[in-house]
């Protein structure tokens, strides 16, 4: 049986290894670069700006929680080379006209950040020529071709993502399929999703041919859904109908979760494969997908949901980073909705900026003289594995998202504790945050992290 990942941190089933307490300095396993220069005294500030009270809620609120927790402990540990870290954020709702007045805001700082955190694949479009014009540079944890390579998808500006593209993503999960046929015999995928910048970004011309190329028909008319809805079963019944036994989506939340419903709902549940982007195996979408249970084993609706997961996750104990991210989440008493994806990004966040002020501070020679080609410079050159949790390359400044990846399955714990349960009966059920009882999601790894395929335009994989 392949190793089962717990997919949430539980005291009565896991128990961490603890680290070394650090009285000072940072420990070595982080692999920082050696401090030049002494910035004690002074600050480094984390301008970050997005969808915080809107559809993307579940997801950006425990990024705050994590960028909280890893300041705080980063700071007591020297900052950046005796710099304290801090942050600076607004909520633009969704809402791409305060995402620009948010940016605007910033830009007219003196002195011009030399670096921001956006949240969300239509920000990086919006604002993909303002930040180059402005030389600012841009961390996401979102990657639309648009966003990071221009309308002609060739063109690596000002941002960078620190997970692999969508496309590439939708490439690798195509990959997979591909070559077990076994399981999935002639591989039809409909593509359902939420509009816009991110539902839309890995729908492409150069996925769909590369996932043709492994084997796996992609539909022609793709079905799209507002965040906000609530039915989606003709959207279902129109790919199924079309001949689709594969649903993916690249949605986040509640996008999945109304997903696996619906094809409960309509008795596809054993007919269809659910699929889906990284953050479709989020602890956001385990919770909300356990509103409806299927019919044939009574356990949640996103039972075997197979997605992508390009870092180590929450329950991989034998990762320093991973000890580090549980205990000081238990510490600061973290809720069970919080420990998700973006806690986890936002301790890599912090680890990814006290690395890069570090070689770019050693570069010029103080912080003064941090400039925003500084540090796209910087990011451009370096390679570093923020936490240990995923490896921060850009290529030499020839890429713009990070290639790393793997794929995994959503389960759910047997009773016992030692694999994934067969049915409601055999499952453990736990006291939830809402004071009812819920099923214990965990992710079994399919594949070993290798690179997932390049399918920006022009990409070296691309048919």
């Amino acid at each position: 049986m392949r190793k089962v990942i717990l997919f949430l941190s539980f005291a009565l089933l896991l128990a961490a290894v603890p680290l070394a307490a650090q009285d000072e300095g940072l420990p070595d396993w982080l692999g920082h670069s050696e401090c030049e220069v002494d910035l004690s005294g002074q600050t480094v500030t984390i301008y970050h700006f997005g969808d915080i009270s809107g559809p993307y809620a579940f997801i950006t609120q425990p990024l705050l929680a994590g960028l909280a927790d890893a300041l705080a402990w980063f700071n007591a540990r020297g900052g950046v080379c005796g710099a304290l870290l801090a942050s600076d954020n607004r909520d633009t709702g969704g809402d791409l006209a305060q995402t620009q007045a948010a940016y605007d805001a910033y830009r007219s700082l003196s002195p011009r950040p030399a670096v921001m955190v956006l949240y969300a694949s239509g920000d990086a479009e919006l604002l993909r020529e303002q930040v180059a014009q402005d030389e600012i540079a841009v961390i996401i944890s979102a990657g639309s071709v648009e966003g990071l390579y221009g309308e002609d998808g060739q063109s690596p500006g000002w941002i960078f993502a620190t997970n692999p593209l969508y496309a590439d993503q939708f490439g690798m999960f195509c990959a997979y399929v591909g070559a077990n046929p076994e399981r999935f015999p002639n591989p039809t995928i409909g593509y359902i999703s939420w509009p816009g910048a991110f539902g839309e970004a890995a729908y492409t011309p150069e996925a769909i041919a590369y996932c043709a190329e492994q084997g796996v028909t992609v539909l022609e008319r793709p079905e799209y859904f507002p965040p906000t809805a609530t039915d989606i079963t003709t959207n279902v019944q129109n790919l199924v109908d079309a001949g689709a036994n594969i649903l993916y989506t690249n949605s986040l939340a509640s996008g999945p979760a109304l997903v696996a419903a619906t094809v409960v709902l309509l008795g596809l549940e054993d007919e269809v494969t659910l699929a889906g982007v990284n953050w479709a195996l989020d602890t956001s979408v385990a919770l909300l997908g356990q509103r409806s249970q299927r019919e044939s084993d009574g356990l949640p609706s996103v039972n075997g949901l197979i997605g992508s997961l390009p870092f180590y996750w929450w329950t991989e104990l034998t990762q320093p980073g991973i000890q580090l991210i549980n205990e000081q989440a238990d510490a600061n008493q973290r809720a069970l909705q919080v420990r998700n994806i973006a806690y986890i990004l936002g301790w890599s966040i912090v680890d990814q900026y006290v690395e890069m002020y570090t070689q770019t501070v050693n570069r010029v020679g103080s912080l003064e003289a941090v400039t925003g080609p500084e540090i796209k410079a910087t990011l451009e050159s370096m390679q570093y594995a923020p936490l240990g949790l995923f490896e921060v390359d850009y290529s030499g400044g020839e890429r713009r998202a990070v290639s790393g990846n793997r794929i995994a399955q959503m389960a759910f714990l047997n009773a016992d504790g030692t694999g994934p349960a067969t049915s409601a009966a055999d499952a453990m059920l736990v006291p939830g945050p809402d004071g009812g009882q819920f099923f214990v999601p965990i992710l079994i790894p399919l594949t070993p992290f290798e690179d997932a395929p390049d399918l920006r335009p022009g990409g070296a994989d691309v048919p």
